[in-house]
């Protein structure tokens, strides 16, 4: 057995792995049934269609006529910037709100590329911004400020 595309093994690899950590950890909760699903229930299934993702992305890959490719290498700045980002969008979020917050996250996240251009990221913020606030504020109404903390006093 011989690995050809790499890209796809390692990309299926993290698939299998993420999914079996679904599953691990939904065991702690209550899984339900189809019509009463407990809180387990959704990661459980979750694990489950990521494991079977996994392997199919990652089958392909040992076949004999699969395509050679190479693993390149990880850009380190943009993993970073993103990660950061969201830290950043969680540590800042009780204090500036959902607006402020969200518009950091994205222009910051944004700047991980090299093909960043101000425009696209403001266009990305405007939709993104009324999108999450629709669903998440107004759908779901989740409990978290949606202005900073000085203005609504």
């Amino acid at each position: 057995m011989s690995i050809r595309d790499r890209k796809d093994f390692w990309s299926g690899v993290m698939f299998v792995l993420f999914g079996i950590l679904f599953v691990v950890w939904s065991r702690e909760y209550q899984f339900g049934t189809s019509q009463r699903m407990g809180p387990g229930y959704f990661p459980t299934v979750l694990g489950i269609l990521l494991i079977a993702l996994g392997i199919l992305v990652a089958l392909p890959t040992i076949r004999a006529n699969a395509p050679k490719t190479e693993i390149g290498n990880i850009g380190w700045r943009g993993l970073l910037i993103v990660l950061g980002s969201v830290a950043l969008y969680a540590y800042l979020l009780p204090w500036l709100g959902f607006v402020i917050s969200m518009v950091l996250l994205v222009v910051i996240s944004a700047t991980a590329s090299n093909e960043f251009r101000l425009k696209e990221t403001l266009i990305s913020v405007v939709v993104l911004g009324v999108a999450s606030y629709f669903v998440f504020v107004k759908g779901l109404s989740l409990q978290f400020p949606v202005w900073p903390v000085f203005l609504t006093n």
